[in-house]
This record gives C-alpha cells, sequence and structure tokens, in this order.
C-alpha cells in the first residue's frame, strides 16, 4: 500500500484503528518517518518529536524533557491510526504520542515542510506600480497594514509608505520598529544625518554611489534598509525645492539581475555563485569588521534553482583571493559582465525621494545607489535583521499553525 493509499484509507475511516506494526506501510526513501518506525529500536525520532503538551511547553514551544534520556532502542508497543493521524504508545515507559498526517507526510518523503509559495516579480525601470502604503492604515488596527507592507516588500523586493510626518524622525523609527527592532550596528541604530562625513563612509558625503548592498563585511548583513528624505535644502545661490538638487535614488533588482547573467553566461554566474569574496568595514578608528568565512557575490539555492542572497558592494571588497578554483582573471571577467548587466537602462530603476515617503527595502536582494548632489539633505533610517523581518512577514500573513510548521517541523 503506497502513503497516499494509506492515509485515504485511514482518513475515511469513521474510528481508530489498531494497527500492528506489519500494517503500517513501508516507504522507502531518507527521512522515511514510518519506517523509521517500523525498524526500531534504531532511531528515537518519532519518540524525540512529540508534540503534546506533557512533551512541549505550549507557552514556550520548548522541549520539556531531555532528548539523551530517550533509549537509543526506543519502540512503539501500539500503534492506532484514524483520520486525523497515527498514535503511538512507546514500550519504555508507555508514553502516549500522537502525529498528525500533515506532519508526518513531509518527512515520510524525505524533507522538511515546503517553504511559502513566494511569487517574486522582479521589476526594472518602471519599479512596481503596486509598492505603496499609506501611512494612516498603520494607524487603523483592522488594516492589517504591517503584513501588506512586509508581503510587499518580500514579493517586489521594496515598498514606500507615504503620508509619514515630518516634523521629526520619531514618526520613521515607530514606524521602523512595527516591522522589528531597528539593528545597531558601530554605525548606531536608528540613524539621522546629513552629509558631513560624521563617519567614515561614503554615505556620509554628497558623492555619486553605485549600485551595492549595504554591510557585506557582516556575517548576516542587514535584512532591510529604510531611507526617509526629511529634508533637502540648497544653499543661498542653490533651488531650495530639491527637485533640482541631485540626489535621486536608485534601486535594482539583484535577483533580477543575476536571472540574467544566469541566462546570459552561465559559466560566469557560476563563477560569482562559488568564489568567496573578503568584504570588510575598517575606516573608522578602532573598527576592523569582516564576515565569518568568505561569501560569494551570489548565493544560489541550487536545489531549489532560486536565488537567495546577493552580496555586492565593491567599495567594500578586499584583495580577491587567488586558488579559489578560478584564475583572478576569470573572477574580473565575471565581475565585469555583472556591473554591465547592473548598469543596464532598463532594469535601473530611479527615484526622487521625498519628505513624507519612506522607502524600505531588502537588502539581500536589491542593491541601492544614488546620484551625486548639492545643498544639505537630511535623512533619517534604520536596519531590521533579516530574521526579525521573515518573522514579522510569517506572523502576519499566515495562521500560526502555519507559521509553526516552517520555524519548528
Amino acid at each position: 500500500m503506497t502513503w497516499e493509499a494509506y492515509k485515504r484509507t485511514s482518513m475515511g475511516c469513521q474510528s481508530a484503528v489498531k494497527t500492528t506494526l506489519e500494517d503500517v506501510p513501508l516507504m522507502r526513501g531518507s527521512g522515511d518517518v514510518l519506517t523509521l518506525i517500523h525498524q526500531s529500536p534504531q532511531h528515537p525520532f518519532p519518540r524525540d518529536n512529540c508534540r503534546c503538551n506533557i512533551c512541549v511547553n505550549q507557552d514556550t514551544r520548548q522541549r520539556n524533557f531531555s532528548t539523551f534520556e530517550i533509549p537509543i532502542d526506543v519502540g512503539p508497543s501500539r500503534m492506532t491510526s484514524s483520520g486525523a493521524g497515527l498514535e503511538i504508545q512507546w514500550s519504555h515507559d508507555s508514553h502516549i504520542s500522537f502525529y498528525r498526517w500533515d506532519f508526518l507526510e513531509p518527512y515520510i518523503k524525505g524533507a522538511r515542510p515546503d517553504p511559502e509559495d513566494v511569487q517574486i516579480k522582479h521589476f526594472g525601470e518602471r519599479g512596481h506600480p503596486d509598492s505603496t502604503i499609506e501611512y494612516g492604515q498603520f494607524r487603523n488596527p483592522g488594516a492589517n497594514a504591517v503584513g501588506h507592507l512586509t508581503d510587499m516588500i518580500r514579493r517586489n523586493g521594496f515598498a514606500f509608505v507615504t503620508g509619514v510626518p515630518t516634523e521629526s524622525a520619531t514618526p520613521t523609527q515607530d514606524l521602523l520598529e512595527e516591522i522589528g527592532p531597528i539593528r545597531v550596528t558601530h554605525y548606531g541604530g536608528f540613524y539621522d544625518f546629513v552629509p558631513n562625513l560624521a563617519l567614515a563612509d561614503t554615505a556620509y558625503t554628497n558623492l555619486a554611489l553605485p549600485a551595492h548592498t549595504d554591510t557585506t563585511y557582516f556575517t548576516d548583513p542587514a535584512g532591510l534598509q529604510a531611507f526617509h528624505l526629511l529634508s533637502h535644502m540648497g544653499t543661498d545661490h542653490e533651488d531650495g525645492t530639491g527637485t533640482s538638487l541631485g540626489g535621486k535614488s536608485l534601486l535594482v533588482d539583484g535577483f533580477h539581475a543575476a536571472q540574467i547573467l544566469k541566462e546570459e553566461e552561465p559559466g560566469l554566474f557560476d563563477i560569482l555563485a562559488s568564489v568567496g569574496v573578503p568584504c570588510h568595514a575598517s575606516g573608522n578608528k578602532g573598527i576592523s569588521i569582516a564576515p565569518d568565512k568568505l561569501y560569494p557575490v551570489l548565493e544560489y539555492d541550487a536545489k531549489r534553482d532560486t536565488m537567495h542572497r546577493i552580496r555586492w558592494n565593491n567599495d567594500d571588497r578586499a584583495v580577491v583571493p587567488l586558488g579559489s578554483g578560478f584564475s583572478a582573471m576569470q573572477w574580473y571577467e565575471a565581475a565585469m559582465k555583472w556591473n554591465e548587466i547592473l548598469t543596464r537602462k532598463e532594469i535601473e530603476y530611479w527615484v526622487q525621494l521625498k519628505p513624507g515617503n519612506v522607502l524600505i527595502f531588502d537588502n539581500w536582494r536589491v542593491l541601492h545607489g544614488r546620484s551625486a548632489f548639492k545643498g544639505i539633505r537630511r535623512i533619517c533610517g534604520g536596519y531590521i535583521s533579516r530574521d526579525d523581518f521573515i518573522s514579522r512577514w510569517r506572523n502576519t500573513n499566515y495562521p500560526i499553525d502555519q507559521v509553526l510548521k516552517q520555524v519548528i517541523g
């Protein structure tokens, strides 16, 4: 009997069916839970993953027992199947565990539960038509504004929140903290600055910046980044409206650019997806930061054929290592092709930031930059970690049982 046939039979039962070990179907393959049960006493996996309120604290979702007190030869003395799932009584302590079919199925098939089905929408020079949300919605408890905002960023790569007050930076900070705690780095936490080189980074100047991702030098780069242009003033002889002072913001969909590279030059894509590149932050006194290991520019999940993360900032890049399976010349050829794609007009989205409009984007996917500008502009914003962002996205877009299935199993 196959897994699907067995499940259908059990689901159709009006009452529980006592089952011997021989009655449980054996589906071969790695991670086959029923086979593991059948082949006990050689596997503690099922007993270790009992989710009952004795074994798991229902308030904290943490185990209440020590895995290492389970006998290595643990085995079932009785199994009972029903339409809801499989009940097992364990021989060593008579404890009764219950496993829902939807819990067992992915492990029987040799995998964890499938990730959420997120339709990634690439963008180019026109950006996204559905990329804005009104600030007033965050004051309406029934609007689920945080859910809409995080889902927009998750799918589109960025979002604008319009109508944010500009009298101070506090409303912007409060908005970001609706998503998650603002990440503190060597630059501080929530930032509010003008171009005065108060910190040794070109972001604190009025120079043009090419498309890049931030914090490439961290083991865990920032997940989200936000910018709010609070004001932009010219000098006495310059236009003070901000419209002719420059400083347009640039966004580039790194996942889209990586897809183009993979299609046009798969060999060069493989180089950028496999060669680890050193990055650093060492311009400020007493600060010398580098990640725990060398990461490639393109972090690619070959099993799922999806991009995981872009890590690209040529200004923060250190010396390209030799002897990494490819010659330095090959890496530079790949990097030049990558840069050529990033600077194509059709994938550069240029937008003029305006007071009241907060831009929030996925720093693991979207590269950003700016044109040079004149005058004094005041920018505030901050970083939010990837884990906090994804947690908030899940908990505002999915029922709690689906969330726990993803994070626990």
